[in-house]
């Protein structure tokens, strides 16, 4: 038997082998692609077939003219109008018998918020009608010793102290009478009326059924305050602080609703910088007729020019950069975009405020316009 054919045999096998390896390890042609919108380009601008999927990543909105700020967008929070705010207190020792005004009620000045048991209301209306009974009597006692000291019965110093005595018991009855009035002339027995003396809207309430309540406490047992007027306070670095004055409108921005501006105008400048912060606390008061806007909200605002000079407001993200100069990408047409330069006055956090180049009503691209740059950059 030939020893060779084996030999022959395992030879060829492995080059078989090898030669698949090789294949396997060649590099393939990548597969092609169905072929992505093409733009053409030419003096910064770019046209796109309509329904071009590269328009599918851009938003696009008309930009509009605002009062330019005399700086960039401020940090502050809203809070409650203290003006038009009041926090109740029971000015009397007493537990709570019934409660009658809910948070969110609409109440109306005078309105009973809670029914207290108390028995320092029934003392007091009990030394109102002491002092009346003693006044009484004081003034018949005066009667008489006037008429006897005209029939020489009694002498003038006896006829003195009777005036004085009557003078005491009228000053202790107006006394009596002035706690009962300030506490609630109202009631009846021992159930005191715990009442709002101001119109507005039950925002906060602490206090339940049973409750012992107490002249002394701290925290109040209701908040009641008028929704349709609000603060917004911020703080101004030292360096800014002649750029703002009392009287001077704002504007204010929230993140609930932010395609709407609210108005408002400077009350308050603080008299002293904060020594820690070099900061100086200010405050806006608002109307909020709608009550759109809620206590505690986060809020930016805008100190306004007071001659109401206006410039175009465009996000920051429409603008592109390009060493010192600045750009918008403008839609002239449909499927046309035109990379226009513009001068910038206050740059915000979020806003930019556009002194030339732009004008009002203009459609400017406000998402992808680094996207856009960036494909004129490598058709150019």
């Amino acid at each position: 038997m030939n020893l060779r054919f084996p030999k022959v045999i395992a030879v060829i096998l492995g080059l078989l082998i090898l030669a698949a390896l090789g294949y396997r390890l060649l590099p393939r042609k990548a597969a092609s692609a169905p072929a992505a919108d093409k733009s053409a380009a030419a003096n910064d601008t770019l046209h796109y077939a309509p329904g071009a999927e590269q328009l599918s990543y851009l938003d696009i909105a008309p930009v509009e003219e605002l009062v330019a700020p005399t700086l960039q967008a401020l940090p502050g929070k809203l809070s409650f109008d203290e003006d038009h705010t009041v926090r109740v207190n029971s000015p009397v020792l007493g537990r709570v018998a019934q409660l009658v005004a809910q948070p969110g009620a609409t109440v109306k000045a005078g309105d009973v918020l809670a029914w207290l048991d108390s028995p320092d209301f029934a003392q007091a209306r009990a030394d109102a009608r002491k002092a009346q009974a003693d006044l009484t009597m004081k003034n018949k006692a005066l009667e008489r010793t006037e008429e006897l000291t005209r029939l020489g019965v009694l002498a003038q110093r006896d006829l003195d102290g009777a005036h004085a005595d009557a003078a005491q018991s009228q000053a202790e009855l107006e006394r009596a009478q002035t706690v009962l009035k300030n506490l609630d002339p109202t009631g009846s027995g021992t159930r005191y009326a715990l009442r709002t003396p101001i119109a507005g809207i039950v925002v906060d309430r602490n206090i339940n059924p049973g409750m012992e309540v107490r002249p002394d406490a701290t925290a109040p047992l209701f908040i009641v305050t008028d929704p349709t007027r609000l603060w917004a306070s911020f703080e101004l670095s030292e360096q800014d602080i002649g750029k703002l004055h009392n009287g001077q409108n704002v504007r204010i921005d929230v993140d609930a609703f932010a395609d709407t501006h609210f108005s408002g105008r400077i009350v308050y400048v603080g008299a002293a910088l904060d020594p820690a912060t070099r900061r100086i606390s200010v405050r806006a008061a608002l109307e909020n007729r709608d009550s759109r806007l809620k206590p505690e909200m986060f809020a930016r605002i805008s100190p306004l020019d007071d001659d109401g000079h206006k410039q175009i407001a465009v996000p920051d993200a429409a603008l592109v950069s390009i060493g010192l100069h600045h750009f918008v990408f403008v839609e002239e047409s449909p499927g046309t975009l035109k990379r226009r330069e513009v001068q910038l006055g206050v740059v915000g956090e979020r806003n930019a405020f556009v002194s030339a180049g732009l004008k009002a009503g203009e459609h400017v691209v406000t998402r992808g316009a680094v996207l856009l740059n960036a494909e004129l950059g490598q058709s150019e």
